[in-house]
């Protein structure tokens, strides 16, 4: 029979046992994330690093393949006729086509509207986009304006050409001089490849002008 005293002794003993094992199992695994945790830091910082790496590489790629698919054209022309058979002409320095689109970027375009005989309107600009779908050619900035019939000149932002009716348009301001005197207005339309010029105003921006008596009689 075993006494109370040596019991508890064995119980205790026991105990030690227990903890003294489960502490060195902690221990060894302590040690062994010890062992791994920089090697899973340098792992998963190689990955981060890595798919950086590859995500730049990628887009490299991919913008260097949409550049490629562009079209450069160098002193193009382009020719048409509006819906009455009135021709244009739109050159430009160069131009580029999108792809996605199909619009052509224009570097330095320079359009004539031709009514027949001698007399042709041109228009130039820094830069500008031809829609051939929407048929539209839209220049600017610093665009000029010269009609070859009535010794003319408009300066304004911008001019939006309609290549089917022929009309020009713009509606950010327009300043113009000529034989008979200036003119300063918001917008403006040219209709009939400048037979007709319409000048409106808006608000304070009224149309303003001033004639040269001695040309106007």
């Amino acid at each position: 029979m075993i006494e109370p005293v040596e019991s508890r002794t064995a119980e205790d003993e026991a105990r030690v046992a227990a903890t003294a094992k489960a502490f060195r199992s902690r221990s060894r695994r302590v040690q062994l994330l010890r062992r791994l945790l920089p090697v899973l830091i340098l792992v998963l910082a190689g990955g981060t690093i890595s798919w950086v790496v590859l995500r730049t590489v990628m887009s490299d790629v991919e913008r260097k393949a949409g550049t490629s698919r562009e079209v450069r054209l160098d002193n193009p022309m382009f020719h048409g006729q509006d819906a009455q058979g009135r021709s244009f002409v739109i050159g430009a320095k160069g131009a580029v086509r999108d792809p996605a689109t199909g619009r052509f970027r224009l570097i330095g375009p320079a359009l004539r509207l031709n009514l027949g005989g001698r007399k042709v309107t041109t228009l130039t600009a820094d830069g500008g986009t031809y829609d051939e779908v929407a048929k539209t050619v839209t220049i600017g900035p610093n665009v000029r304006i010269s009609d070859g019939g009535t010794g003319f000149t408009l300066v304004t932002p911008e001019a939006v050409v309609n290549t089917s009716t022929g009309v020009v348009t713009g509606d950010k301001g327009v300043q113009g001089t000529g034989p008979l005197g200036t003119i300063n207005a918001s917008s403006y339309a040219i209709y009939e490849q400048g037979q007709r010029v319409v000048f409106s105003g808006t608000g304070d921006n009224k149309v303003r002008g001033t004639v040269n008596p001695a040309r106007a009689n």
